[in-house]
């Protein structure tokens, strides 16, 4: 008799499993299928604020153009390359093949034309490039990327696209937004750390194993938004 329940438990426990993946897998591809993640928040289209004008653009990875890809780069390699150090040359390749993936999903920033003396093509000022995926079993919206133009930073506008990311991530019923930070870029810890109250996840290699972590040169960071994403993403 005791055999039987306990095989019944176990059966119980691996069809609970089962579903929980489905449901997962379920969100997952409900949220990677929309083709445009602005459009449920207009307000966020446009920045108007402290001298800036501009608007947000949606795309995905497998439909760049040259010419946005290349602005990419620029990007990265103008704001990365320093954190990085001499891994920046291993890194770029990665990023770059990253970039292109069909999963990845971006929210692009430009100036407003409607505000400028003419229509001439603008270089792209800043991007999001975010996936969602599973972590430990929990739905998130990984951040892959933030990154801005020198001429735009300090003026609210990465805490705004932060705002953004965390309601795309909600209204897609992820458990959490989690991002990848150079411990070099002191700034960035800064504004996840301290104006975002980001924590330092359990998955983070300085958490897993202290040893280990002290010789990566990087912190997983996350905010979640339930009680079973922040008992397995933030609490050990």
């Amino acid at each position: 008799m005791e055999s039987s329940r306990a095989s019944e438990k176990k059966k119980l426990k691996r069809k609970e499993i089962l579903e929980k993946k489905k449901a997962a897998d379920q969100l997952l591809k409900a949220a990677s299928a929309q083709i445009d993640h602005l459009t449920s928040f207009p307000s966020f289209c446009y920045f108007n604020k402290n001298g800036l004008c501009l608007c947000l653009e949606s795309g995905s990875g497998d439909k760049l153009s040259n010419c946005t890809k290349q602005h990419i780069q620029k990007l990265l390699k103008a704001n990365m390359m320093g954190p990085y150090g001499s891994e920046w040359a291993v890194e770029e390749k990665v990023k770059r093949r990253e970039m292109v993936a069909p999963q990845a999903r971006y929210i692009f920033v430009y100036w407003n034309a409607n505000e400028m003396m003419d229509n001439a093509f603008t270089p792209l000022l800043g991007f999001l490039h975010f996936r969602f995926t599973l972590e430990e079993e929990i739905p998130v919206l990984y951040l892959y990327e933030l990154q801005l133009d020198s001429s735009v930073q300090g003026k609210g506008l990465g805490k705004f696209l932060m705002q953004l990311v965390e309601l795309i991530a909600q209204e897609n019923r992820m458990g959490a937004v989690v991002l990848t930070v150079q411990k070099s870029n002191s700034l960035a810890m800064k504004f996840y750390i301290s104006k975002l109250r980001y924590v330092v996840s359990s998955i983070s290699p300085s958490r897993v194993d202290p040893l280990v972590g002290v010789e990566k040169n990087y912190e997983i960071l996350c905010k979640t938004f339930d009680h079973e994403a922040k008992a397995i993403l933030e609490d050990c």
